[in-house]
This record gives C-alpha cells, sequence and structure tokens, in this order.
C-alpha cells in the first residue's frame, strides 16, 4: 500500500498499518509541529514559484526554522518510520500534489475546523479558500487516490449553525468520489477505555465500492489495564496538597476525574493545571519511596488514604492504542501534547480492515 498523510502528527494510520501487518510505504508525509509563520501564504507563493520543487520546500523548511522551535512531531515521526527527508513536508499549503498523482493508494488528514468565505453555497474548493480544508480536498483533486480517509471532531458537524459541513460534504462531492460518512466512532467501542468521538468520512475512487463502517467490538476495558506494569512512576508525576484537593474536588469534576474506569477525552494539554484523569495510589504502594512521599500529599479519597499522580504520557500513548515498541524522546509537554492532538490507532485499524475487505492496493 502506498500510504500518504498530511496533519500528520506522531503517525496513528502508521501504527494502525503495523499492527494489522499491512505492508506499506509512505509516499509523503506532512506536519508543521504547532509552529506558526508570520509571512503571508501569497508571499512565499510570489517568491518560490521560479523555484524547484526542492528549493521551494528547503526555502519553506528555513522559514519555520527561523521562528527558533524545533519541529517535535517530525522527530517522533522519524523515530518511529522510514519516510525520506524529502518527502516530508512542513506545510500542506505548499504541496504541489501533481507530483504525487496516481501514486497513492491510501490519503489520511483531518484538518482543523475554521469557517469558510461562502457559507453553505456548496460551490466546490473555492468556498473554501483561505482555510487548510481547501488544501486537503485540493490535494485529494490533484492526486487522486484509491482511497480516502478523512478524520475530524464531532463539533465540526454542527460548527458555524452547520454551515461548515455543508460546505466540507458539497467539496467532498465535488471531487468525484463516493463518499461513505460522516459516521461518528467512539474509542470505547473499540478496546480503548476513552470517551473520545470522532467524525470520519471515507471517500472511493471506485464508485461500485460498498463499504461499511466497523461497529466495534463493544469490550470495555478498564483504564488500569494501560499503566504501567511493576514500574516505579517518577516523583514528578505525584500531586502536592493543592493539586490533591483539585482534583478531588466535586467542584472541578468537569476539569479533573480520579480512578474512572472510561477516561474523557485526552487533549493536547492533558494532565497539566490538573487537567484530565489522575490515578489514585493507597499510601502502602508508596511509602516506602522517600522521593515520591517528599513530594506527594497524603490524603484521603472515597475514605481511604494515599496520594495522587498524573498519568504519565506513556500511558497516555497506550490509552490512544499505540504499543509500547513506540518511541518517544521529546520534552515531557511534546510528548502529552503529542499523543492528545492524535487519532486513537484502534479505530483507524478498524477502518482499514473494513477498506481491505473492498479494495485490492496491490
Amino acid at each position: 500500500m502506498k500510504l500518504a498523510t498530511v496533519f500528520s502528527g506522531v503517525g496513528a494510520i502508521e501504527q494502525a498499518l503495523l499492527k494489522k501487518n499491512i505492508k506499506h510505504d509512505i509516499i509523503f508525509a506532512c506536519d508543521n509541529g504547532e509552529r506558526y509563520i508570520d509571512v503571508d501564504e501569497q508571499e512565499i507563493l510570489n517568491k518560490t514559484e521560479s523555484m524547484t520543487e526542492f528549493e521551494k520546500q528547503s526555502y519553506i523548511k528555513e522559514i519555520y526554522d527561523e521562528t527558533g522551535k524545533p519541529n517535535y512531531v517530525k522527530k517522533t515521526y522519524f523515530l518511529n518510520y522510514k519516510v525520506k527527508e524529502e518527502n516530508w513536508y512542513e506545510d500542506i499549503r505548499f504541496i504541489n500534489g501533481d507530483i504525487y498523482k496516481n501514486q497513492v493508494d491510501l490519503f489520511v488528514g483531518g484538518s482543523p475546523c475554521q469557517s469558510f468565505s461562502l457559507m453553505g453555497k456548496r460551490g466546490g474548493l473555492e468556498d473554501t479558500r483561505g482555510t487548510l480544508f481547501y488544501n486537503y480536498a485540493n490535494l485529494i483533486k490533484q492526486i487522486q487516490p484509491k482511497v480516502f480517509v478523512f478524520e475530524n471532531v464531532l463539533g465540526i458537524l454542527s460548527h458555524d449553525g452547520k454551515n461548515t459541513w455543508q460546505t466540507i460534504e458539497g467539496v467532498f462531492e465535488a471531487l468525484g468520489y463516493k463518499i461513505f460518512g460522516p459516521k461518528t466512532l467512539n474509542a470505547v467501542d473499540f478496546g480503548i477505555p476513552q470517551n473520545r468521538k470522532r467524525v470520519f468520512v471515507v471517500g472511493f475512487k471506485n464508485k461500485n465500492v460498498e463499504f461499511k463502517f466497523p461497529t466495534g467490538n463493544k469490550e470495555i476495558l478498564h483504564m488500569s489495564n494501560f499503566f504501567h506494569e511493576k514500574k516505579r512512576i517518577p516523583a514528578k508525576h505525584y500531586l502536592g496538597e493543592k493539586g490533591f484537593k483539585f482534583v478531588t474536588s466535586p467542584k472541578y469534576r468537569g476539569r479533573a476525574r480520579v480512578n474512572r474506569d472510561i477516561i474523557r477525552t485526552q487533549k493536547a494539554n492533558q494532565q497539566f493545571n490538573w487537567n484530565g484523569d489522575f490515578i489514585f495510589e493507597p499510601l502502602e504502594k508508596v511509602e516506602m519511596d522517600a522521593e515520591i512521599m517528599g513530594r506527594a500529599y497524603v490524603g484521603k479519597f472515597n475514605g481511604e488514604k494515599g496520594v495522587i499522580r498524573q498519568m504519565t504520557h506513556r500511558e497516555c500513548f497506550n490509552l490512544m492504542g499505540f504499543p509500547k515498541t513506540f518511541k518517544i524522546d521529546v520534552p515531557n509537554i511534546q510528548a502529552y501534547r503529542q499523543a492528545g492532538n492524535s487519532i486513537v490507532v484502534n479505530v483507524l485499524e478498524a477502518i482499514v480492515e473494513e477498506i481491505m475487505k473492498v479494495v485490492d492496493f496491490k
């Protein structure tokens, strides 16, 4: 299978293919690593108009490097997957999809939710100019992949009084693909104890295809199945008095929860400012560890004395369906962001399995 992705993150679809033992080559991937540039898009287009493709991408990389911020997403991606440097793009707006025409089997991405210029006019791509969705859809038009998968947050269906989705739907129809979706899938139905609902659309170049979205196995596992096994948790993850009282207070259950069977949707700021799901540990588990006891506040939760800690970033990746073999070598904050911004691998595995039933990628 020939794979291409944009808004690639740390490679959820790549993990899905690896876990399904589906042989694939990465044709290209793209992610700006949450770095933002002040240079106007048109200015860059004018500057690079007469450049070769290599010169253009080198110039764009230089602009991003001038921000002084490393692309941590790229670092994690290259640590885990085989992709050539020249096939990594920093900015979707400047990818020339024509050079990849008919070279991609599966194209995956999910652009940020934005309002469009001509709401609900169903005028095709022009209605979405100035948005990253325009670039995503235009790449489908240029590349002509056999299959594309679009993923987004649930709110995109109701955004701007449903005008945003009406426009997106019109663009997908205008691309000439057979469209299935939107379909809302929840990670909790695919073996991950996380209430994470996401919208998916699958498009096929072959209009004779009959595709069915997966329904999930409905097996619910407790979040504790995804914790570290017999591994000492560093003391830095344990909460002091203020944090302990915050996450156990009924007043803040909208932001923090402790020892739930199923966690809420992980976010980019998961575990920071006492946001997200936390783990209570009975006192006897840690009382012999001087470093933890020197940091953690000992209090009562549900009548039991103990301490409370964050989930580690590895546990967060576990709860996104990434295997233990997945390599992480970025600062702690970046690791949490990368987990929270990803797509749940298990859900993509199930979608790929259904795609493989109706498309021959040989």
